[in-house]
């Protein structure tokens, strides 16, 4: 554990879901094919992007009709293409997880979920993906959930 209470896992992965969230966000306002975005940002840092957010952006990418028909069940009043491009982006990089990866408790990626919302969108934006989040969870059966 590091000082400040987490693996160094953790922040990698933080790291990961942030960039995987900014990356689909560009794709949604831009139209630019993610591989170009990645190019990009691998030239901009002067490195690969790792596993974990690649993994996080093919995984959104393959899922997204499914992954958006969750949010727009979920997002009362709200379909997912009504909602703000990155909270949406943020909630479908959480729902991948939620889906797909076990190793990973649903309130871990939730919460990290929560906290990009809080550091990047409006002042009301972290309680809606937090509720739209939790309603998935609830709803879903548990053999659905990665955990």
């Amino acid at each position: 554990m590091t000082a400040a209470g987490r693996t160094p896992g953790q922040e990698g992965r933080r790291a990961g879901r942030t960039q995987a969230v900014f990356l689909l966000y560009q794709h949604d306002v831009t139209g630019l094919a993610l591989e170009e975005l990645v190019g990009n940002a691998e030239r901009e840092r002067g490195k690969t992007i790792d596993d974990f957010t690649r993994a996080l952006i093919d995984g959104v990418t393959v899922d997204e009709g499914t992954i958006d028909a969750l949010i727009s069940g979920a997002a009362e009043g709200w379909t997912s293409d009504r909602i703000a491009p990155l909270e949406r982006n943020i909630i479908r990089v959480a729902i991948h997880e939620l889906l797909d990866w076990p190793e990973i408790p649903p309130a871990v990626s939730i919460n990290e979920a929560v906290e990009l919302t809080k550091l990047y969108c409006a002042t009301e934006a972290p309680a809606f993906v937090n509720g739209v989040l939790g309603r998935i969870v609830r709803d879903l059966p548990a053999a659905e959930l990665s955990a």
